[in-house]
């Protein structure tokens, strides 16, 4: 078993020898960019660590696919701000805001590129299980984006068809890191399954936790405007909980639908809507589903034949700022 400082260590190391060496420089600068401001990793972190619970080193191969997961999440966040007109991440501009659409588009397609000349050199013993994991994973999270966009213009979004668009925009991709490192690990079938249903759940906890920061977190911690969702009308774990709680959905609707042009209307509609989530006790039961998420991705992994310590450290560390 492989310890958390060491892959720790390991993934900035990893992190810290990507280039993009490539020109013109308008294309590749956005690359660099985007790697350079850095996150939390999880992915390839994930990716290590599943692998680091059946081996006692690390294999060669696991670094190109732990990085190459993080590639391919940080080209879906280049298109995904520009969707959602998002103008920071992690606290700087974004590369739509910094560049321009069309710039953040490209450098996204080549960033998407560059993943899969990092997952094709997956060992060759699951190579092609590894490959037919990454892509059936990657159309998902489109899948799930597409879903994301046309709920905002619904308002009789449920909570199974949330749940659905989550699984697939957020919770896919770290469930498919958790499967990645251990397939090349060489773990048994039903270990990889495990792992895979550990970082759904974790994933689902993660997204509704990220919902709940979006409102009632620290923008210096979160790392991007607090109140996004709500200013921008984009569909929440917590307002989808509202509206299946409150006795008044049109009431609730029109506060969530309305106008926020300006810095003082921007503020009057988050207050506004905050409001409404704590009348109704939203925010106590966001946190209760990000505990039974959790808890659903603690017991996935119980019966594995190995300590799995690291997975409820991973697990606590992941989640446990909106606990």
């Amino acid at each position: 078993m492989i310890d958390a400082k060491l892959i720790s260590v390991e993934v900035e190391k990893l992190f810290a020898s990507i280039e993009f060496t490539g020109e013109p420089a308008g294309l590749y600068d956005p690359l660099r960019y985007m790697i350079g401001i850095g996150g939390k990793r999880i992915r390839p972190t994930l990716c290590l660590t599943a692998c680091g619970l059946f081996c006692d080193q690390l294999p060669r191969e696991v670094y190109d696919c732990a990085a190459a997961l993080e590639v391919f999440h940080t080209f879906t966040l280049i298109h995904d701000d520009i969707m959602d007109r998002s103008p920071l991440r992690r606290g700087v501009p974004t590369v739509w805001k910094k560049w321009n659409e069309d710039t953040a588009i490209l450098s996204g397609d080549v960033m998407l590129i560059d993943a899969y000349k990092r997952i094709a050199k997956a060992p060759a013993r699951c190579h092609a299980e590894v490959m037919d994991l990454f892509s059936k994973t990657a159309a998902e999270v489109c899948e799930g984006q597409q879903y994301d966009m046309e709920f905002e213009s619904r308002t009789d979004v449920t909570m199974q068809e949330y749940e659905q668009m989550i699984g697939l925009k957020t919770a896919v991709l770290i469930a498919c890191s958790a499967k990645m490192g251990a397939l090349v690990a060489d773990a048994s079938p039903a270990a990889c399954e495990a792992l895979y249903r550990y970082g759904y759940q974790l994933g689902m906890a993660f997204q509704v936790a990220d919902d709940y920061l979006d409102a009632y977190g620290d923008e210096k911690v979160f790392g991007k405007p607090i109140g996004g969702d709500i200013i921008n009308g984009k569909k929440s774990w917590l307002t989808i909980r509202a509206l299946q709680k409150t006795d008044n959905p049109e009431a609730f609707l029109k506060v969530f639908g309305a106008d926020a042009t300006t810095p003082e209307q921007r503020q009057d509609k988050i207050s506004k809507v905050k409001q409404i989530y704590d009348a109704l006790d939203i925010p106590n039961d966001a946190r209760a589903e990000i505990r039974r998420c959790s808890d659903l991705a603690i017991e996935a992994v119980r019966d594995l034949p190995c300590d799995i310590a690291p997975l409820r450290d991973f697990s606590e560390k992941l989640i446990g700022r909106a606990k």
